[in-house]
């Protein structure tokens, strides 16, 4: 016989454990938490983490202790997860969210403060999304430009790999945070991506209104890696092959599964991408599909996942790859450069719709520390894609995004000349006889040659073509690895000097971007 004390601290005991264990069960996901921005209207945001089966959870949205909205929920009993959409808001707060789970007599309460409403951008690709602030020019600088940028937060992902698809984040590096010189500067490729935070600080300049940034990248990593099985499948992607390119993870869908579907429940903007380098000699061929498939998947599974409150075709922007100095003269880079925009030229197009690219490949960094692939301007690919954003993701008009390009190509044979009709106006900042070249062909035998810049006006460029005494079949411009020094391109727009994007067009055709495999 139990003395009937020891029963009833025995029972005591139990509740107790049981009511510990209740709570511990209760959580937001990983990455609801203090300081967080949550998409704002029209969407509405999502709130979700992880509770006891058939408990119910209440969420309140509070501002100076005043109730703003309530959301009451169930826990799923096959996941143990909950959500709510809560109504969409105006931008500002800062607001505190409260979720409270009741099961029984057992009540839990959870707290975030200082949450605000925004946009939030998820930024992803390899190291040249990864480098931090410390890293690019001016630095010191930058890192102390943060005081009038508190309302822009940023998160930044731990890197992790999975063999299967993981529902919230298995860790988080640096939770949402004000901006600081430490956690933007926090060592080499660690922590906040210098590309995400200048893009969210120059998109805070025009809208004045709180952005969230999502930092989600992982040096010397293929696409393929970032790509779910459905979409690698879809592209007829075969098994892996090693590459000398790639230095990071490289297995097939680990960095989707663990990095990029755990979120794949919030409520996003948008997303930026600076991606391509590990695939020059990795189904280099096949990134013309894997990369719109990529974009077609992540916008698929973040609106299913938000419960429709992310846009199905949510803008997704990109750079395109800068140069390299490299000791071979092939043209892997720009067939990648070409393969970013499904073989167009531009974006958005058909197969990309609302997309938007900054062309970088004039930015090259002979003199980097960490190699001519990692240029240190990243505030001009900032800025050339914050203004992508602002024309595709927000609506402004009139507002040059992108360079110019040819609309129509004109061959002159009696005047051995090839003229070219830009559909904006162009700044010719230099001539030189390597940049533009024709493709001339004799008894289907195909060479490369250069055409000197002869005349130009205001929209239109003639080239020389008297070296090709054969056909004359195509012809493209800075096609190369390293087309030309910094900011040293042929040609810019005028105005906004955004250089004219590389392009390969045939002949006949007389429109860039029919063809991509043009006298190889």
């Amino acid at each position: 016989m139990f003395a009937p004390g020891f029963v009833f601290g025995l029972v005591l005991l139990l509740i107790l454990r049981a009511d510990t264990s209740a709570g511990a069960d209760f959580r937001f996901a990983s990455y609801v938490h203090n300081h967080m921005v949550l998409q704002k209207e029209p969407a509405g945001a999502v709130i979700w983490g992880y509770g006891i089966s058939g408990a119910t959870v209440t969420v309140t949205l509070c501002q100076d202790q005043e109730t703003i909205m309530k959301k009451e929920t169930s826990v799923k009993a096959h996941s143990n997860s909950w959500m709510v959409i809560l109504d969409p808001m105006k931008p500002g707060g800062s607001y505190e969210v409260m979720a409270q789970q009741t099961l029984g007599r057992m009540n839990f309460t959870l707290r975030v403060h200082d949450v605000l409403f925004g946009d939030v951008w998820l930024c992803s690709g390899q190291s040249n999304m990864q480098m931090t602030v410390s890293q690019i020019f001016n630095a010191t600088s930058e890192l102390s430009n943060t005081a009038a940028y508190q309302s822009v937060r940023i998160l930044s992902v731990s890197l992790v790999q999975a063999q299967q698809e993981l529902e919230d984040l298995a860790e988080v590096d640096l939770q949402w945070s004000k901006p600081t010189a430490k956690n933007l500067g926090h060592g080499n490729f660690q922590y906040m991506s210098a590309v995400c935070w200048l893009f969210g600080r120059y998109l805070y300049d025009t809208l004045q209104y709180p952005i969230g940034l999502i930092a989600s990248s992982w040096g010397g990593t293929p696409i393929e890696a970032w790509s779910s099985g459905r979409s690698l499948k879809a592209c007829g992607v075969p098994r892996f092959i090693p590459s000398d390119f790639v230095t990071g993870p490289s297995e097939y869908s680990v960095l989707w599964n663990a990095m990029i579907h755990p979120l794949h429940n919030m409520t996003l903007k948008g997303v930026i991408w600076y991606q391509g380098e590990a695939n020059i000699n990795l189904n280099r061929d096949l990134y013309n599909c894997t990369f719109p498939a990529l974009i077609e998947d992540w916008r698929e599974t973040f609106h299913r996942g938000s419960q429709g409150q992310t846009e199905r075709f949510f803008p997704f922007g990109f750079v395109q790859l800068s140069s390299y100095l490299s000791a071979t003269s092939d043209d892997k880079f720009p067939q990648i450069r070409w393969h970013q925009t499904a073989d167009f030229g531009y974006v958005p197009n058909l197969r990309m719709p609302n997309t938007f690219m900054a062309v970088a490949m004039d930015l090259g960094d002979r003199n980097s520390p960490f190699g001519s692939i990692h240029t240190r301007d990243k505030q001009t690919v900032a800025y050339r894609l914050h203004l992508g954003a602002r024309a595709v993701a927000y609506g402004e008009k009139k507002l040059i995004f992108q360079g110019p390009l040819p609309e129509k190509i004109e061959l002159l044979a009696d005047k051995g000349l090839l003229n070219l009709t830009y559909s904006q106006q162009i700044h010719v900042q230099r001539q030189d006889d390597k940049t533009f070249e024709i493709s001339c062909c004799e008894n289907r035998q195909c060479k490369w040659l250069p055409a000197l810049m002869n005349t130009f006006s205001t929209q239109t460029l003639a080239l020389n073509i008297s070296s090709c005494h054969d056909t004359l079949v195509a012809v493209r411009y800075a096609w190369a690895t390293w087309p030309c020094e910094y900011k040293q391109c042929p040609l810019y727009h005028p105005t906004s000097t955004l250089p004219a994007p590389p392009f390969i067009a045939l002949i006949t055709n007389q429109i860039p971007g029919n063809h991509s495999k043009v006298a190889k």
